[in-house]
């Protein structure tokens, strides 16, 4: 490995090609390997070879049953290689996706427009910089030039938006990332890169997000209780607002403590969205 190189997963487990060159493999096989992933490349090394596959060539796809023939991933981690698709299984290693994409971003420089949005309102001044990507203990901090830093838990991300623009001068994925900051407001952080940095970032955000996700299907007055509370009508003047009785208001509140969605503040007299919350009432608002 050359001097700015880290290894950060070092692990076994079996790998197998599943497509090559586009066309499905007709008799894929598993083979044992050590499974190294350092901060520049995944390296698949067996016995008296290695593999090494840089992290701007792999892809996370998004559904990736879709991608592998008879009978999808099994469980395994599916990684796109160009025309290729290969199955990694980690056994001691529960989620080696998750792994996999904290070891492509950490500690790379990424691009990053801090309060691009604040409480709905977008921040014309905001500008991008280049900020020092870190997720330790499920914070994620960026590091700034001049030593300005933010940080934000990564389970208080409640929404993403994805899409494109113009970022320093070229064309770019950009990743809107929706949490709260230090003075309980809904920000947005906008986040951009190389390629390879904001696929891994979607994947990362994608998957925070699902895990978090249920089927509970909203009624009409919880969605407007849920769409009041984002929007900052205080819980106090809830029944007032959705045009209910307090008792019922007291009700919703319980259902969206089971489900989740919202944090207690006071026993049955205020509550405060979380980013479940926010991720269910921005939905809802999508649907009006």
């Amino acid at each position: 490995m050359s001097g700015d190189e880290r290894k950060l997963v070092d692990t076994s487990g079996d790998f197998q090609y599943v497509v090559r060159d586009g066309d499905p493999v007709t008799d894929p096989q598993w083979r044992s390997c050590r499974l190294i992933v350092t901060n520049k490349r995944l390296i698949l090394a067996t016995n008296g070879s290695k593999q090494p596959i840089p992290h701007s060539n792999i892809t996370l796809p998004s559904d990736p049953d879709d991608l592998v023939p008879d009978g999808g991933t099994g469980g395994a981690t599916a990684l796109e290689v160009g025309n290729n698709v290969l199955l990694v299984d980690t056994p001691n290693m529960d989620d080696f996706e998750t792994e996999y994409v904290r070891a492509t971003l950490q500690g790379e420089v990424i691009l990053a427009r801090q309060q691009a949005v604040v409480g709905g309102v977008v921040q014309e001044d905001a500008e991008w910089t280049k900020a020092r990507f870190q997720l330790d203990d499920d914070i994620i901090r960026l590091q700034f030039p001049g030593g300005k830093s933010m940080a934000f838990e990564i389970e208080d991300v409640g929404t993403i938006e994805t899409g494109t623009s113009t970022v320093m001068g070229q064309e770019r994925d950009v990743i809107e990332v929706e949490h709260t900051d230090d003075e309980d407001r809904s920000v947005e952080t906008h986040i951009s890169g190389m390629d390879h940095h904001t696929r891994a970032l979607k994947t990362l955000f994608t998957r925070v997000i699902e895990d978090r996700e249920d089927d509970y299907e909203l009624s009409e007055m919880e969605s407007q209780v849920l769409m009041a509370l984002y929007s900052g009508v205080s819980p106090f003047e809830m029944s007032d607002f959705v045009g209910t009785t307090p008792d019922e208001v007291e009700e919703i509140y319980q259902k969206l403590l089971e489900i989740g969605a919202v944090d207690e503040v006071r026993v049955r007299t205020e509550v405060a969205l979380n980013a479940q919350g926010r991720n269910m009432a921005s939905e809802a608002m999508s649907e009006k």
